[in-house]
Order: C-alpha cells, then sequence, then structure tokens
C-alpha cells in the first residue's frame, strides 16, 4: 500500500511538471509567435508572415515534444561490470536467497560484480512502478576482497531491504522524472522568464523525491540490521567509508603513475585486497599476512574515527553518523556474526577479478605485468622522465644535441658545473650551484644503477616502494654524486660507480622531447594571446598546446570540444606548438582575471599569457585550473 501511494505522488507530482511545463513553454512561445508576426507584417505580407511564425512555433514545439517523448521512453543504463552465475558462485548465490527470505522478498533474478565499493538494486519494473519485474543485484568486487562475510550479508541485507521495502519499482519513474526535469530545463534556457515558475516547480519535485529517497535509505538500514545484526550492519556501514578512501589512495598512489607511463597491473582488484589487508610485495595470503603499521595503521586510524556530516535536504542519502546512530538505537537481534573472509563467497575471486578487470578497463596499448613488475616499470619511467628533463637542461645549456651520464660527468672535469648547474637553481650564486646540483645527478646516477641492475624498487603493499640494491643494500649514490661536484673529484666518482657494479654509460637520455604517453586535457581557453598572437589554448598535464589561428571567439568552446575529439591529447601536443611544463623555469600569474601570465623559460626567454574578456573556456573553471598549474610551477 506504502509504495502505491509514494508511486501515485511521484506520478501526481512528474504530471503537475507537465502541465507547468506545458503552460509555461506554450505561453512563451504564443507570446513570441504574436511579436514576431508583427514585426513581419511591417515587412512582409501577413500571410506570409502568419505562416512562417507558425512553422518556428511548431518545430520548437514539437522539438521540446520530441525530446521529452525520449526522455520519458529512457531506462537506468545496465550495469558497467560481469554477471555472475549461480554455478560460478553458489555460495554468494546461496547467501542472497537466504537473506532475501528472511527479508520476506523475491530474490534478485541476476548478481552483478561492479568495479566499485558500492552495492545496489535494480528493478525493471512496469506501470509506473505498481507492478515489480526483474531484479538485479549489484555487488563490488573490491567488498569481496577486503570485507568478511558478516559485513558482506548485512551490505546484502541493504540492498535486499529496498526490494522488500519496493523501493526500486520506483526507480524508473524516479528515474525518467530527472530526465524529463533536466531535458525540459535545457530546453527553456537559463534566461527565459516564462520558466521561473517552472524551475521553482522543478526544485519542489526534486526536494520531494530526495526527502523519500532518504527515507528509504533508513528502512532499507533497519532490513540489514534485523536481518544481519546489528553490529554488522554498523560497522559494514563505516568500512564502506573507510574502504571508499582506501580505493582512491589505491588508483591514485598505485595505479596512476603506471598507467600514465603505458603499464597495467595483471590483477588490480586482487591488488586492492592485498593494500587493505597490508600485506609486503607478494598477493599470496600466505606469505606475510598479518597488518604492517603502515597502511594499515592508517586504515585502523580512519575505522577508529566517528564521521560527523552534515545532511541538507538536497541530499539523496542521510549522513553516516545519523545512519549508525539510528542503526545502534535498535532492539538487539542474536544475529552470530561470521569473520571469515568474504572472498570464501566466490569459489575463483581471482578469477572473476580477472574477468571483471577485462570487461570494464580498457588497457589499450598498455603493457599488462604482475604487480612487482608494474611497480618497478612505472617507477623506472617515472625515472627515466625525471632524468630526461635533467639530460634535455644539460644539453640545452651546453650546446650538445642530447646528453646522458657520461657526458655530465666529461662537463664537470671540464670545469662546466657552475654553467650547466645554473639553471636549475637560478638565483643561487655560482659558488653554491655545484653543491647543489649533487640533488639532479642524485637523480641520473640512480638512473644508471637501474638500468646497470645494480638497484631497483621492491613494491609493498605497506608503505611506498624501497629503492634498493641486489641484497637490499641501498647504494650510496648521493656520497658519489657529493664526490663529483666537490673539486676533483669526478674521478674519484667514476671509480666508486665502477666499484659498484655501475655503468655510467647506460644512464642516457631516452627522450628528445618530453613524453606524452598518458597526457590528458586539463583544461581549454579560446582567443588567448600569447606573445601578442591568438591562440587557442589547451591545457594538458605535460605541458601547454598552443593552436594558432583559432577563429570566431563566439565559437571557441565548441572549437576546442571538436578539437580535443578528434585526436588523444598526446597527438595534440605532437601536431601543435607545445611548450612543455620542463621548459618553464618561473610562472607569475600578475592578474586572476582576466587571466594574465609571465613565463619564464630555461635560458631567459620570456612568454607573456593574455586571456580577453571574451574568449570562451571549454569548461567551467578552466581558468582556474590553468592558474593552479602555473602557481604550482611557480
Amino acid at each position: 500500500m506504502v509504495s502505491t501511494i509514494r508511486a501515485g505522488f511521484s506520478l501526481a507530482m512528474l504530471a503537475g511538471f507537465f502541465l507547468v511545463a506545458a503552460a509555461q513553454v506554450a505561453a512563451a512561445q504564443v507570446a513570441a509567435a504574436v511579436a514576431l508576426a508583427f514585426w513581419l507584417s511591417t515587412v512582409i505580407a501577413g500571410a506570409l508572415a502568419v505562416k512562417l511564425v507558425w512553422s518556428c512555433f511548431a518545430a520548437s514545439t514539437l522539438a521540446v515534444g520530441r525530446g521529452t517523448w525520449r526522455a520519458m521512453r529512457s531506462r537506468p543504463e545496465p550495469p558497467t561490470g560481469l554477471p555472475l552465475a549461480a554455478r560460478e558462485a553458489p555460495l554468494l548465490w546461496a547467501t542472497v536467497r537466504e537473506l532475501a527470505a528472511e527479508a520476506g522478498t523475491r530474490a534478485p533474478d541476476e548478481i552483478w560484480l561492479i568495479p566499485e565499493v558500492n552495492a545496489a538494486v535494480q528493478e525493471e519494473s512496469r506501470f509506473l512502478g505498481l507492478v515489480g519485474g526483474r531484479r538485479r543485484l549489484c555487488l563490488g568486487l573490491p567488498l569481496l576482497h577486503t570485507m568478511t562475510v558478516a559485513q558482506v550479508r548485512a551490505v546484502l541485507a541493504h540492498e535486499l531491504g529496498h526490494y522488500s521495502g519496493k523501493h526500486t519499482r520506483l526507480s524508473a519513474p524516479a528515474y525518467r522524472g530527472r530526465l524529463v526535469i533536466a531535458h525540459t530545463l535545457r530546453q527553456i534556457g537559463p534566461y527565459n522568464p516564462s520558466g521561473w515558475i517552472f524551475k521553482g516547480y522543478a526544485r519542489l519535485y526534486l526536494l520531494a523525491d530526495n526527502a523519500v529517497s532518504r527515507r528509504q535509505e533508513f528502512e532499507a538500514d533497519r532490513a540489514s540490521a534485523r536481518v544481519a545484526g546489528i553490529e554488522a550492519a554498523a560497522t559494514a556501514l563505516h568500512e564502506i567509508r573507510v574502504l571508499d578512501a582506501a580505493w582512491h589512495f589505491f588508483l591514485n598512489e598505485y595505479v596512476q603513475l603506471g598507467w600514465e607511463s603505458g603499464f597495467a597491473p595483471d590483477d588490480l582488484f586482487a591488488g586492492f585486497g592485498a593494500l587493505v589487508a597490508g600485506r609486503g610485495g607478494e598477493l599470496d595470503a600466505g606469505r606475510g599476512g598479518e597488518l604492517d603499521a603502515g597502511r594499515g595503521g592508517e586504515l585502523d586510524a580512519l575505522r577508529a574515527s566517528t564521521p560527523e556530516e552534515k545532511g541538507s535536504r538536497w541530499d539523496t542519502h542521510p549522513p553516516l553518523n545519523e545512519r549508525i546512530a539510528a542503526i545502534r538505537a535498535l532492539p538487539r537481534t542474536p544475529v552470530m556474526p561470521d569473520e571469515r573472509p568474504a572472498a570464501v563467497l566466490v569459489g575463483d575471486l581471482a578469477g572473476a577479478g580477472r574477468a571483471l578487470q577485462e570487461e570494464v578497463v580498457e588497457t589499450g596499448e598498455r603493457t599488462v605485468l604482475p604487480w612487482p613488475m608494474f611497480t618497478a616499470a612505472a617507477l623506472g619511467a617515472a625515472l627515466q622522465r625525471d632524468a630526461d628533463a635533467i639530460f634535455r637542461m644539460v644539453a640545452r645549456t651546453s650546446g650538445r644535441p642530447e646528453a646522458g651520464l657520461a657526458d655530465v660527468f666529461d662537463l664537470i672535469a671540464a670545469g662546466r658545473l657552475a654553467e650547466i648547474a645554473q639553471p636549475f637553481f637560478p638565483t643561487a650564486t655560482r659558488r653554491e650551484v655545484g653543491e647543489l646540483f649533487g640533488g639532479p645527478l642524485t637523480t641520473v646516477l640512480r638512473l644508471a644503477a637501474v638500468q646497470s641492475g645494480v638497484a631497483g624498487w621492491r613494491h609493498s603493499w605497506s608503505g611506498p616502494a624501497e629503492f634498493a640494491g641486489a641484497e637490499g643494500v641501498v647504494p650510496a649514490l648521493e656520497e658519489v654524486a657529493r664526490l663529483a661536484v666537490s673539486p676533483g673529484g669526478v674521478g674519484k666518482a667514476r671509480a666508486e660507480l665502477e666499484r659498484l657494479g655501475v655503468d655510467a654509460g647506460r644512464a642516457t637520455q631516452a627522450e628528445r622531447a618530453p613524453s606524452t604517453f598518458g597526457s590528458a586535457v586539463l583544461a581549454g581557453l579560446a582567443n588567448v594571446r600569447v606573445d601578442g598572437t591568438e591562440y587557442d589554448l589547451i591545457v594538458l598535464n605535460t605541458g601547454l598546446v598552443l593552436v594558432a589561428g583559432p577563429g570566431s571567439a563566439g565559437e571557441g568552446r565548441q572549437r576546442m570540444l571538436r578539437l580535443v575529439e578528434s585526436a588523444p591529447a598526446a597527438k595534440l601536443a605532437e601536431w601543435y606548438r607545445f611548450l612543455s611544463y620542463e621548459e618553464i623555469a618561473a610562472a607569475k600569474v600578475t592578474t586572476e582575471t582576466p587571466l594574465r601570465a609571465d613565463l619564464t623559460l630555461h635560458g631567459g626567454a620570456t612568454v607573456s599569457i593574455e586571456q580577453g574578456w571574451t574568449g570562451e573556456e571549454i569548461d567551467k573553471g578552466s581558468r582556474e585550473r590553468l592558474a593552479r598549474v602555473l602557481a604550482e610551477i611557480g
């Protein structure tokens, strides 16, 4: 009965929405038609003016109607994930069916694994949610790698609680209602006075819909506590918060660097499980399975913290602290928690993870490697990029086409240390730069050690990867660098490298230009003046792309969108003038709105950037993002 009332309420609100929309759009169109017809009648025949205006009116009305009809017929997209058959995970399916029976609802028809720290349910209902249909349960694979069975049971019971409360039956009309609202708002436009009442009604609809959603979350939490137990329900809710933070850390700190360098891990989800468990470099649970003080300590600190959130009437979910408090206030139910790892629910979890990764992760031309090799390759590529930047600077300063570590040693031996070191430290005195150059020199010495097979990185889930020698001893490369920059010390430095087994000739410049593999577009500003000449400025994470002869300022956004959609960011850096961040010694933003900045390149050349008042941006916030990039360069 409650579901029927809510479905009826949603339908009534949506019907009212259409009435307001129709009235507002019709009024605006008729007023515009009358005004246009009156003006046209002064310059052409009256009958012809009416025909022209009626054609415009009919075309506009048809466009709004067609778009609204399409929105009404739209359905939520199927999940991005992997369907899991009962034969592939009989224990998980049995658990879901058991929990569904305890919750007093029909079990889902499908279970999908998804690449998120989350779970969700869908139902293909009919007759505006009054009749149920095919059900789909989506379960985040990271949860199976990191939670206990008791916690996953609580998560499943929560989602099944949405079924038992018939919440999912409203998802289709609610989804379509939001599509209709968004579409009609776009049609009316932000500056049309006839749409003000309509927009107010749209806000009322969203407020009511979100309030229903928040009540449904509390109801599903109660179902979770009743079926899985209060403690499991509360801890699972809190643990998802912890795991969500860990998942983003994992992607940013472990995956992203290798991904940008052209590598991909062979088992993404098992890696996340190992990170949360705090194990060493291996994924085998039999090796070092105890929680370390590193990552494990950070996660434990997050678990011990109490989330304090303030809700808003625009939120679709209540604040986490309110939900946990409501769960703990419920009457206790005798439920024995199952503390086994949730991985037991799926027989071949590693295989499922690899299959899901193949389904949802597009590796392209990236090299797929096991985790220890992936980390070593990613950090090795990053080291090569850092060394290449140093070698390019030395080559420019010394007048050579390219440089390597052996060339650096030759230049120091020839008494040119201050000359090649000065561009790295433009504000330092000639006496200071020699000693300061020990830092960049240590970087290229590390590259030589890696390329000689003397040192490398040891992968770890409990902390940052360690740079160490083959037998765990870190080569004293900083000492070698200090020797090299000391008066008459180059010969001693070369001898020490030979003793360590490091071949200086192996540290060479890999690329004449900065690598653009993994380049991404950060921002775009149209019709920007660079040294007085107009360009479209595309901001990459590797540098600035300057596209000459941009065209009309009023078409800047669409022009830049077409450009960045036409080719990968790396190709844009090849095709157009490209100013890499490595070439910029200093950047000063003199005015933020519109943006004015002065860049000083290594070698002394300057570049001025001036954004116009009328130039468009590729998206909102482009100017602010470029300003932040330049501020970081300093």
